[in-house]
């Protein structure tokens, strides 16, 4: 249902958008992946500053190195493999022990900075990084000889 809203959106607009291809490939993949996604495990993106979030996932039971993130590209890739401990002497089970993987799909001036595990908790940290030539410039005004001369 979502899909087919963004095929007809892009199809209306596809002539007049240069460029656009990749978003909204992007937002396609979202609107898929939202439907087929679990809750776990359950994570917060928080933003920090104007140019600065950190993605909070709830991991507890799982230690370094069980966890592996990867950037490829746009996308982030958040995987878990199931701690081996052993349930001997366990009465009941509420803590999920299972393997995951979360994806995000970041935009073009996202950056991840790093990521630390601390109390259960896996912490992602990401910047907005605008690159030189897309920031605002101030253009001066100069003589029209000096321009095409």
């Amino acid at each position: 249902m979502v899909n087919t809203i963004f095929d007809s959106v892009w199809r209306d607009i596809s002539p007049f958008a240069v460029g656009f291809d990749r978003t909204f490939d992007a937002l396609s993949l979202l609107a898929n992946s939202k439907s087929q996604s679990t809750n776990y495990p359950p994570y917060n993106i928080r933003k920090v500053s104007d140019d600065q979030y950190t993605i909070e996932l709830a991991v507890a039971g799982f230690d370094e190195k069980d966890i592996d993130v990867e950037v490829a590209g746009e996308n982030l890739t958040i995987s878990g493999n199931s701690p081996q401990e052993a349930s001997e002497g366990l009465v009941h089970q509420g803590l999920a022990a299972r393997s995951f993987i979360r994806k995000f799909v970041l935009s073009d001036d996202m950056v991840v900075k790093g990521a630390a595990l601390s109390n259960g908790m896996l912490y992602i940290g990401m910047e907005s990084v605008i690159p030189e030539h897309q920031r605002p410039k101030k253009i001066s005004l100069t003589s029209k000889k000096k321009l095409l001369g």
